[in-house]
């Protein structure tokens, strides 16, 4: 079961990201990308485990940005490749039965994920965005429904969760337009009451 809210976790030091991961979680989110860009391969490593108790503890899924070998020694949830990770096909060898979703930003994209058999896709970037560095083209809600529109006349029913800059207001939009959840990490950070947004979010994409 895919979940309609994915937080993907944001912070330049073991600290930071392990405060905005366990805030979330203590507010009721079930689904966290754990993503440490800047950090050396003993940090990464290191945090990912206090990550996977964390999550252990919330009853939450954990699953890791680009990195199929940390998923898999530190048995989490699953993993989310981008476009010039590894291969899909090869990471269902290195971690089989687990989750494994894929980044799209084009038709294209879409139809190789599908192909590789991905378990969801994240589609974006919706609008420009902060947290990530060299950002794909932009697509807004034109382009959302543009690759919609395509994926689902080919009957290709995979998940599809939108990400780059999704605010409050643009949730129910990008639901219209067919999206399955968004991916989040700036707008459940940063504001105080973060069970209330959860509650919001799934409200409106319920």
């Amino acid at each position: 079961m895919i979940n309609k809210i994915h937080y993907i976790s944001d912070g330049d030091t073991p600290q930071e990201q392990l405060y905005h991961i366990e805030a979330v979680l203590a507010a009721g989110q079930k689904w966290v990308q754990y993503r440490f860009k800047s950090a050396t391969k003993t940090t990464l490593w290191n945090t990912a485990e206090q990550v996977k108790k964390l999550c252990e503890q919330y009853n939450a899924t954990l699953i890791i940005n680009d990195h199929v070998d940390l998923a898999k020694a530190i048995d989490a949830d699953g993993v989310h490749l981008g476009l010039n990770d590894m291969t899909i096909k090869c990471a269902r060898q290195i971690i089989p039965n687990k989750i494994i979703g894929g980044t799209t930003n084009t038709f294209e994209d879409i139809l190789l994920r599908h192909r590789e058999s991905c378990d969801y896709i994240g589609l974006g970037p919706y609008q420009f965005t902060q947290t990530k560095k060299n950002l794909s083209p932009v697509l807004g809600l034109t382009g959302y429904n543009k690759l919609i529109t395509q994926t689902k006349a080919l009957g290709i029913n995979i998940p599809i969760i939108a990400i780059g800059g999704i605010q409050l207001e643009d949730v129910g939009a990008l639901k219209q337009m067919g999206v399955d959840g968004i991916a989040i990490s700036g707008l459940l950070q940063h504001i105080n009451d973060k069970p209330m947004l959860i509650k919001q979010l799934n409200n409106l994409l319920s």
